[in-house]
Parts: structure tokens; C-alpha cells; sequence
């Protein structure tokens, strides 16, 4: 027999009970119930022994505290939490607080950070509810829009601290540079966002700076640089990838003197192919895609000379793009073959303020500095997270070392 002849009418908003999120919640509230009596099973047994002058024991179990409810990523959990009594006299009293439910606590971490993502990811602060509801459940209660004006501050906080942070200890062979435009445009003279990304010895990649700049001037590329000096990146990198802004190379050589420099295929190919019309696009780009996919340099060079001579007649602008950079992008070739395909383009900086621009459509008006900085910070630490290690990472010690490449070979183990 049921245990109740009530019927159950459909909830007016939508959504209906789910036995296997339930079985999920009441086993959560089983484990955490556990975890906190073990924790208290601990405390008791460490004063097990502390006696009053009577003989009772100094701490004893004192009931509950109010039962409260925890959102967490299943939905909110009702949990109680035990209270003890101390009864030994003096001001350190013992009290009980589970280190797996602070006290105060009302969200789970997953979920305080569930309300930035979903912000950053481009959902308004005016859908915060539905979102939530479709996410948690209709009982989602106490995040609200709120909470992200709240956590914004903590952005840019975690910003700052981000961006004072000690780099001596660290060496960083290829660095990446980029200037990013956001639509809308940020607030005050400075319009853009710089970027430099870097990998290190053991081939992971890192975001190493980031701030706002003046249309990536070579004033505003010098301060990111000398900050990064400042901060302890005393060895010069040995390769910075980057497109054709000038203001990035003229600070390179100022700072880092001995740093060698590529150009991104991806920004010069846009580039020559603007300068060309829509009908013969299509060709040069495939005839562009010859000379950075050849084997060897001399292959290159020669694809090269065969775009010069077939498109310099009628469109010699297009050519004098790729002409004028022709030493720096093909500088990939000294260095290991493996590592080519992170070192020809500038791509780890921008497949990942892809997402910062699609959070950026949505702002209406004009993105604040702090806003616009804190927004793209969050983001690339979170894209941080996937990204590739460079391959071929036992190539690193040579290229260290100063060992050769010649068309991606090292010359030390052809000669051995």
C-alpha cells in the first residue's frame, strides 16, 4: 500500500520530481552526516581524557544546531551539524566546526563558481533565474544576479595579486604576443588589451601578461615587457611570436635584445588577401599555405619566389606584405619540426579571446577598465587549464643548450 492516498498534482512551473536526483541528494546528506560525526568522533577522543574536578568529563555532546540547506551542484541538501559543550571554565572554550561546512557556509564552491561562468559564458544577469532553475532545480534558492557584482570584485582582486607574482624562479623559451579589440570598446584612451602567453622549459603554456594598452604602441609594449623583467624574467626567450605591429617588435628589441622573432602566418595570410581581390582570393591563399607548409626552407623559398612572380604584376601590394617580413616568418625552420605548429601563429592568444569577445557582445555600452580586464583574466585562467603542452618537449634542453636546428633537425644528432 502507498503511503499516502494524496494526489500529486504536476508543478505549474515546469518541473517534476526526480527520484534519481533524489536518491542522489539523500546519499550526499548520508555522506556528509558521516564525514561530520567521524570529524567529531575525533574531537570527543582527543579530550576524552580532560576530567572536571568531579569527574565529568570536561566535553559532551550537546544536541544539534538548526538544520540548514546547502546548494550544491545536485540541488540543496539539508544538513545538521552537531554541537558539543564545554564545560571547563576559562576563555578557550572548544567549540565544533566541520572542516567540510564552515560555518555560515550556504553554497557549495561549485556553485559560487557556476554564477561567473555562467556570466563570462555570455548568459545576462536578467536570465540568472531560469538558468539556474534548468541547472539546480526550482528550489535554487539565494543566487541571484546579485552574487556576480559581489564576485567581480573578487575578479579584479585576484587580478592584481595575479599580475605582482614572482617570475624568477622561472625560464620561458617562446613567448606569444597580441593586441586584442574588444566590441564594445573599452573605457578611457586605452582600447586595447595586451596579451603575451609563454611557453616554459618543460613546454607548458602560461598566460605571463596581460593589461590594457594604447593601440599597441611600442610605449605600452615596453612597459609590459620591462614589467615582466621587473618581476624576475631576467634570460631573454628565444623566440616571440607575434603578427606585424610594429610597436611589439620595436619594444622585443629593447628589452630582449637576443630574442629572434616570427611573424603569425594567420595575420599575414589575412593580410595579403585583403590587398587581393575576392576572385583570386581563394588560389593565392592555397599558393600562401605552400610556402609555410614546405619541408625545408629552400622549398619554402621557393614557393615564395613563385607567389612573388605570379601575383607581383598586378598586385604588388599584396606582395610587398609578404615580402617585407619574408626573414621572420620563416624563422620556425631553426627550430625543432615538432614544435611547428605552435610556433607559426599566434593562435593560443587568439582562438581564446574568441570566447572574451562572444562576453563582450553582450555588454551593452562601454566596458569599464576593471570590468573589461577582470572579464578576460577569468576567462584566460580558465582556458589555461586546456591548453596543450608543446610537443616534442625533449627538444627543449637542446634548444637551451644553443644546439642547432636546420629544418627542424637537430644538427647535434644528425652529425652523431
Amino acid at each position: 500500500m502507498p503511503e499516502t492516498t494524496i494526489t500529486e498534482l504536476p508543478d505549474p512551473s515546469g518541473f517534476g520530481s526526480d527520484p534519481f536526483s533524489d536518491v542522489l541528494r539523500d546519499g550526499a546528506r548520508k555522506l556528509i552526516e558521516q564525514a561530520i560525526h567521524a570529524e567529531l568522533a575525533a574531537l570527543m577522543n582527543a579530550f576524552s581524557g580532560d576530567k572536571l574536578e568531579d569527574g565529568r568529563a570536561r566535553l559532551v555532546r550537546h544536541g544539534h544546531l538548526p538544520e540548514r540547506e546547502v546548494m550544491t551542484g545536485i540541488g540543496p541538501v539539508p544538513v545538521k551539524v552537531p554541537r558539543v559543550r564545554d564545560r571547563g571554565a576559562g576563555e578557550d572554550k572548544v567549540t565544533f566546526t566541520p572542516s567540510i561546512l564552515p560555518r555560515y557556509l550556504r553554497k557549495a564552491k561549485s556553485v559560487e563558481d557556476l554564477l561567473p561562468w555562467l556570466y563570462l559564458k555570455g548568459v545576462s544577469t536578467g536570465d540568472f533565474t531560469e538558468a539556474l532553475e534548468a541547472l539546480l532545480g526550482p528550489n535554487a534558492k539565494g543566487l541571484s544576479a546579485k552574487t556576480v557584482t559581489r564576485l567581480k570584485a573578487d575578479w579584479w582582486h585576484d587580478y592584481e595579486a595575479w599580475q605582482k607574482r614572482d617570475l624568477g624562479t622561472r625560464r620561458f623559451l617562446y613567448i606569444w604576443a597580441d593586441g586584442v579589440y574588444f566590441k564594445p570598446r573599452m573605457a578611457e584612451e586605452k582600447q586595447c588589451v595586451l596579451v603575451i602567453v609563454g611557453a616554459d622549459e618543460y613546454g607548458r603554456k602560461e598566460l605571463l601578461a596581460m593589461t590594457d594598452g594604447f593601440r599597441e604602441s611600442t610605449q605600452s609594449w615596453r612597459e609590459v615587457l620591462l614589467d615582466l623583467k621587473r618581476r624576475g624574467l631576467k634570460q631573454d626567450p628565444k623566440l616571440a611570436i607575434g603578427d606585424g605591429a610594429l610597436g611589439f617588435w620595436t619594444a622585443l628589441r629593447e628589452v630582449f635584445a637576443t630574442t629572434r622573432e616570427q611573424r603569425c602566418w594567420v595575420h599575414k595570410t589575412m593580410n595579403v588577401l585583403n590587398a587581393l581581390p575576392k576572385s583570386s582570393q581563394a588560389k593565392a591563399k592555397g599558393h600562401l599555405h605552400d610556402i609555410w607548409q614546405a619541408e625545408t626552407k629552400a622549398k619554402a623559398n621557393v614557393a615564395f619566389d613563385f607567389f612573388v612572380e605570379t601575383y607581383g604584376v598586378k598586385w604588388d601590394k599584396a606582395v610587398d606584405k609578404l615580402v617585407k617580413d619574408r626573414d621572420a616568418l620563416l624563422t620556425f625552420y631553426d627550430y625543432p619540426a615538432e614544435q611547428w605548429k605552435h610556433i607559426r601563429t599566434s593562435n593560443p592568444i587568439e582562438s581564446t579571446f574568441a570566447t572574451v569577445r562572444h562576453r563582450t557582445k553582450r555588454t551593452k555600452g562601454c566596458l569599464s577598465r576593471k570590468t573589461g580586464l577582470a572579464m578576460a583574466f577569468k576567462l584566460m585562467m580558465s582556458a589555461q587549464k586546456k591548453w596543450r603542452k608543446l610537443d616534442g618537449r625533449n627538444r627543449l634542453p637542446e634548444i637551451i643548450q644553443g644546439v642547432e636546428f636546420r629544418d627542424g633537425l637537430s644538427q647535434l644528432q644528425t652529425a652523431a
